[in-house]
C-alpha cells in the first residue's frame, strides 16, 4: 500500500525544515533540529521540536491561569487593562517580529516567549516581593518568578502523554527554550541563545509601554508628564516608541551579530523605565495596595506553614510546597482563599 499524501508530508518533514533553515536562518541562529530534551522522545512528524514545546506550554495549566493574574494594576475597574496572559502574548508577538526580521529562530522565540512569565505569582511583581519576603523570613529561602517558571515546565506541570510513564512530571522542553524561559529577566545571565536575548529585551519594551497605557488609562498619568527627552527620542505614542525600539534593535542587532540596542533608543527606554518606577510601579497608587497584598499572602503563607496537610502533594519538602502553591494562585483565588480563612462561613451566605 503505498502511503498517503500527509503520510508523505510527515516522512519529509524534518528534512524539509532543516534544509530551509540551513538555506533561510542566519548562521547564529538556533536550529531546529536534533532536539535538545532531557528525556529523549520521538518527534513530531508535522511539528518542529519547537512549535511542539509552544503547543505544551499554550495547553499547560499555568498558561491558563495567566489570564487571572495582575500585570500592574490589582484588580482593576475596566476590561481593557493588561494581565499576565495579555502582557505574554504582546511579549510573544513583537519578539517574533524581530526574529524574522533578523533572520533567527521564529519558532523558539515564540516558545520562550510564551513560557517567560508562567511562575508570576498572584498580584505582580509586588506579589513576588512579598513571597521572597516571607522565605527569606522563614526560611532564609529566596523566590524568583523566573526561576519558577523554569520550576513549573519541568517538574510541576503534568507530563505530555507521550512522556507518562517515563517522567514523573514537566513538559520535557527543549534545553533552548527552558535556557530562554529561565534567563529571560534581567537579574539572570544572559541567555544562551539569541532568541532568548530577543525575548529578555522585547519583555522590557513591551511592559515599559504598555504600562505607561494603562498609568494613563487609570489616570495615574497623563501624557504631558511623560519626560519630554525620551518622547522626543522614540515618540509620542506606545506605539509609535515600540516601532522605534523594534527598528532600532533590529539595525543595530543586525551590524553587531547580537542583540542590542542603538546609542539613543537604549538610554532613552531606560529613563522611561526610570520615570515608571518612581511615578506608578513604586508610587504611592500602585504601593498603596502593597500593604493589602502583603496581608493576604503573608497570613496565606503562615496558614500552610502550620496546616501543611492543606497542601497538594507530599514529594517536595515544606517550603517548596508552600511556595508552588501559593505562586500558582490566580489573584481571585488567592483572594477567595483569604477571605475563606478570614471570614467564618457561617457569616459568609
Amino acid at each position: 500500500m503505498s502511503p498517503t499524501g500527509a503520510q508523505i508530508v510527515a516522512e519529509e518533514f524534518a528534512e524539509r525544515i532543516r534544509e530551509q533553515e540551513e538555506r533561510v536562518l542566519a548562521p547564529l541562529a538556533a536550529r531546529s533540529y536534533p532536539p535538545r530534551r532531557t528525556h529523549p522522545e520521538e518527534d513530531c512528524s508535522l511539528r518542529t521540536p519547537f512549535q511542539r514545546d509552544r503547543d505544551r506550554i499554550v495547553h499547560s495549566k499555568a498558561f491558563r491561569r495567566l489570564t487571572h493574574k495582575t500585570q500592574v494594576f490589582v484588580s482593576p475597574r475596566g476590561d481593557h487593562y493588561r494581565t499576565r496572559l495579555t502582557h505574554t502574548l504582546e511579549v510573544t508577538t513583537i519578539s517574533r517580529t524581530v526574529a524574522r526580521a533578523l533572520r533567527l529562530n521564529e519558532d523558539l522565540t515564540e516558545a520562550i516567549g510564551l513560557g517567560h512569565d508562567l511562575g508570576h505569582p498572584p498580584f505582580g511583581h509586588i506579589g513576588e516581593e512579598v513571597l521572597d519576603d516571607c522565605l527569606r523570613e522563614r526560611f532564609a529561602m529566596s523566590f524568583r518568578h523566573y526561576e519558577h517558571s523554569l520550576r513549573i515546565v519541568e517538574r510541576l506541570e503534568a507530563p505530555p502523554s507521550s512522556m507518562r510513564g517515563r517522567v514523573a512530571g514537566g513538559l520535557n522542553l527543549t534545553e533552548q527554550v527552558r535556557d530562554g524561559i529561565a534567563r529571560h529577566s534581567s537579574r539572570a545571565p544572559l541567555p544562551a541563545t539569541l532568541e532568548g536575548r530577543i525575548v529578555r529585551l522585547i519583555d522590557r519594551v513591551a511592559y515599559i509601554n504598555h504600562d505607561i497605557d494603562d498609568a494613563v488609562r487609570a489616570g495615574l498619568l497623563s501624557e504631558g508628564e511623560l519626560p519630554a527627552d525620551p518622547i522626543e527620542v522614540l515618540g509620542h505614542s506606545g506605539s509609535a516608541r515600540i516601532d522605534a525600539l523594534v527598528h532600532d534593535m533590529v539595525e543595530h542587532s543586525e551590524r553587531a551579530g547580537e542583540i542590542v540596542q542603538g546609542p539613543d533608543a537604549g538610554p532613552a527606554m531606560a529613563a522611561l523605565r526610570d520615570f515608571m518606577f518612581e511615578r506608578v510601579y513604586l508610587g504611592p497608587a500602585v504601593r498603596a495596595e502593597r500593604a493589602k497584598i502583603a496581608a493576604v499572602l503573608r497570613r496565606l503563607f503562615e496558614h500552610y506553614v502550620e496546616h501543611p496537610e492543606l497542601l497538594p502533594g507530599d514529594e517536595a519538602d515544606l517550603p517548596q510546597r508552600v511556595t508552588d502553591y501559593l505562586a500558582g494562585m490566580t489573584d481571585r483565588y488567592c483572594i477567595r482563599e483569604y477571605s475563606e480563612l478570614q471570614v467564618p462561613r457561617a457569616f459568609a451566605r
